[in-house]
């Protein structure tokens, strides 16, 4: 069906190649209809105009994307059913310095309202031209209910200050706290569905890879905003859609704000059964809010590894063997460095050192040349010792590392040995920087797909651990925490799952917000996080020395018709399903296009089979409603207790507002 402002223009107008003249041209006729003649005044008026000094100024380029618009499954969109690299213009690549990522419904909002991963979603999408007014109420403030503080403290008074937890639509649930934290996070980590057919990720089958970045586009768009301007995002990801969300990332982000991109290696090899390539590995997609105010952290260096490396020992500590001849890799020839050309004396393993006179001689700073006969004659002179120069594999002479006066001093503080003929100087472990910068290529066993579900089943023994095919384990969770935050930043996981990297977040004293819309956050996300208080010794808390302490705060998206949807879902006769219709018809909100009364008296909706009526039912209640707007809060119509909407009126920093917004409700109620 086309779109009812489509149809009424080319009802009026004829075709859209006319009225696409028409408005290019800025015809009068055209702005009459659209503004006083057509039935859809207001909502032309609304969409394509803005008022400035009591004139109307015509939104052109809106109204022309407008006109582009097609219907796809029921969700308009100017992008055309196809995907690939394209202009902002929405052509795709042909010619250009600026690449954006185009794919249908790119233009279109996508609320993705699973709260089981076994539900499959045919969601509508919301363009945002014509269904402006729709996501301005989707993407308004949410009000909370069943706020619980879980370890020591006060409720109110930690509300604006404690780790927070929130079950509920995770896109929503970010637009509802973007005024409260916008610009105050430093790390977002997520590890979203990957869309490979095996995940959670059940959405509009026929579009599914367009669906998929659609989720992820309205989902990052909005994380942008809570990044501090030193923050970073981390998005984990695998080969199903990596090169597509790397162009994606780079016009949300900026390319110039790409850090790089993590190979993790995810298992050992083996076992891959009849699959032609064995898949060992996944990315980590790493942006900067600004690059230029945003630098990694060192890492500590594995003691273990260190003492394995500093294998020597001596009066002054232990110490590893590097030789002092100049790598055959590297500008190695005598000429390159001049003054790193010289001999040395070794008698017994025992170094010695020709005079400063004698090393002057040898090369000439006047004429650029060496003196190779007076060479010789120190080689006479010293016929006692070996006489060991810097010699190339290919036989030519080469050069050391270090000067002479370098190597004299060396030599005096003894960190200068021989052995079989070759010079080395001694690097001690004490002088050894304790930190290094980190390769992105993460292959340590601890990082492993298999030791993240280890660490879910120590904590759950129960069928719930099945939930999460490829939990992360707390060391790679840790690993990303210390390159990227310092004690007491705040970080965020929005797709927080079995709560990993809240739990990691809690144990290295860094402050947290998680978001899960999956009915699991309850007796997995929540219950894990209460063992991290408890002190729980599994993951990387015997690393850290972990014991425990600490709160957080745990509330829900208050329900609407989400609350009828699970409802009507979970209906198993018509009886049931009678009884559900005068809630329906009194309480729930439905599509303003529905008459309940009429589709209930309707032969056709009679005859249909219960999952076809339940399916018609889920359609006609407003997906807009599916929570309760904070703005609504005080409405007495949804019998909220004063307790939580103080809490709320806290949470959201308006409890001034509480007393008088009370006040009033209660001389309603008189």
């Amino acid at each position: 069906m086309k779109n009812e402002l489509l149809q009424d223009l080319e009802n009026r107008f004829e075709t859209l190649k006319h009225i696409r003249n028409l408005a290019q041209s800025y015809d009068e006729k055209l702005f009459c209809y659209l503004l006083e003649q057509s039935t859809y005044k207001n909502e032309f008026k609304n969409r394509f105009f803005i008022m400035r000094n009591n004139t109307y100024i015509f939104k052109l380029n809106d109204f022309l994307t407008f006109l582009d618009l097609r219907n796809l499954s029921g969700s308009f969109t100017s992008y055309t059913n196809k995907i690939g690299l394209g202009f902002k213009t929405k052509s795709f690549l042909k010619t250009n310095n600026e690449v954006v990522l185009n794919f249908a419904y790119k233009d279109g909002v996508i609320k993705g309202g699973q709260s089981k991963d076994e539900d499959k979603k045919n969601e509508i999408f919301f363009n945002e031209i014509l269904a402006k007014d729709e996501i301005d109420v989707l993407f308004a403030r949410k009000a909370l209910q069943n706020f619980e503080l879980i370890g020591q403290g006060d409720l109110k008074e930690n509300l604006n200050n404690a780790n927070l937890l929130i079950k509920g639509n995770n896109l929503l649930a970010l637009h509802s706290l973007k005024k409260k934290f916008a610009n105050k996070v430093k790390l977002i980590y997520i590890d979203p569905p990957y869309n490979t057919g095996n995940d959670s990720f059940n959405y509009n089958d026929n579009f599914n890879h367009s669906t998929w970045l659609t989720f992820m586009k309205n989902r990052l768009e909005i994380a942008r905003e809570f990044l501090s301007d030193d923050g970073v995002i981390f998005i984990q990801c695998d080969d199903n859609e990596q090169a597509y969300l790397k162009v994606l990332c780079d016009e949300i982000f900026g390319r110039d704000n790409f850090v790089g991109c993590v190979v993790r290696q995810t298992r050992s090899g083996g076992g891959f059964g009849t699959s032609d390539i064995g898949i060992t590995h996944d990315y980590v997609l790493v942006y900067a809010k600004n690059r230029q105010n945003f630098t990694l952290n060192r890492i500590d260096k594995d003691v273990k590894e260190l003492t394995k490396y500093f294998n020597f020992k001596d009066e002054k500590g232990s110490f590893h063997k590097r030789e002092l001849k100049q790598s055959e890799t590297q500008a190695g020839s005598r000429e390159d460095r001049p003054f790193m050309f010289y001999p040395i004396l070794v008698k017994k393993d025992k170094v010695k050192s020709i005079i400063k006179d004698e090393f002057i001689r040898i090369y000439n700073k006047e004429t650029k040349n060496f003196d190779d006969d007076f060479l010789n004659t120190l080689k006479q002179k010293y016929n006692d010792f070996e006489f060991i120069l810097p010699i190339k594999n290919d036989k030519n002479f080469g050069r050391w590392t270090c000067g002479f006066d370098s190597f004299l001093m060396m030599l005096e503080n003894n960190e200068i040995m021989a052995e079989n003929s070759k010079i080395y100087k001694k690097e001690y472990l004490q002088n050894e920087r304790n930190s290094k910068v980190v390769p992105f290529l993460f292959n340590e066993t601890n990082l492993f797909n298999g030791i993240g579900t280890q660490e879910i089943k120590a904590l759950f023994e129960n069928d719930n651990t099945t939930l999460f095919a490829t939990p992360k384990p707390e060391a790679l969770i840790k690993r990303i925490i210390e390159i990227s935050t310092n004690e007491n930043d705040l970080v965020m996981d929005f797709f927080a799952g079995s709560g990993t990297t809240l739990a990691v977040a809690h144990k290295m004293k860094r402050r947290f917000i998680g978001i899960e819309q999956m009915d699991y956050i309850e007796s997995i996300t929540k219950e894990r996080l209460k063992k991290v208080i408890n002190g729980e010794q599994g993951g990387i808390s015997k690393a850290l020395n972990w014991q425990g302490g600490g709160s957080f705060i745990y509330a829900e998206l208050m329900p609407l018709n989400v609350a009828y949807k699970e409802r009507i879902k979970n209906i198993n006769d018509e009886k049931e399903l009678e009884k559900l219709y005068n809630d329906l018809e009194s309480k729930a909100f439905l599509d303003y296009r529905i008459d309940l009364d009429s589709i209930l008296k309707d032969k056709e909706f009679k005859e249909l089979d219960l999952q076809n009526k339940q399916e018609a039912l889920l359609k006609i209640l407003d997906s807009n409603m599916d929570y309760v707007l904070y703005g609504d809060i005080d409405d007495r119509d949804y019998a909220i207790s004063d307790e939580t909407i103080e809490l709320n009126k806290i949470f959201y920093g308006d409890c001034h507002d509480f007393a008088n917004a009370k006040s009033r409700n209660d001389k309603k109620g008189k």
